[in-house]
């Protein structure tokens, strides 16, 4: 894997580490005010009533999706096998794409209602 370093790398005149610590002030502020908000919901009378007759609502759903599972299982073991197999092809499709992208080939994708599809590719950073 090859690694890119983008040092003092200015783009239409902001740099790229300002815009990277910009966003982690603005993830942090988004975070402070989400449990203000929750803070204030938990304390409320009315949103823990709300709450208590959903626990009891959703244990009723669990129990009614157990028995659904019980006479769907052939169904959901299928439904399970195809996630498996639209991820995989999925991931086959991306390095196609990337690799003819890399080599400067267009990619060119069309469904059964003559819909065009073009690859988006996007860039997301992970802390190392």
């Amino acid at each position: 894997m090859q690694t890119i370093i983008f040092n003092n790398y200015k783009f239409m005149g902001h740099d790229i580490q300002d815009v990277f610590n910009r966003i982690k002030e603005k993830k942090k502020e988004l975070k402070d005010l989400r449990a203000v908000c929750k803070d204030v919901i938990d304390s409320s009378e009315a949103c823990k009533e709300v709450n208590e007759k959903l626990k009891v609502l959703r244990e009723k759903r669990k129990q009614i999706m157990a028995v659904v599972q019980e006479q769907c299982s052939g169904e959901l073991t299928k439904i399970e096998d195809l996630k498996i197999d639209i991820e995989s092809d999925e991931d086959m499709l991306t390095d196609m794409a990337m690799t003819k992208y890399i080599k400067g080939e267009s990619i060119e994708l069309q469904d059964q209602y003559d819909n065009n599809y073009e690859p988006v590719f996007t860039v997301k950073f992970k802390k190392v």
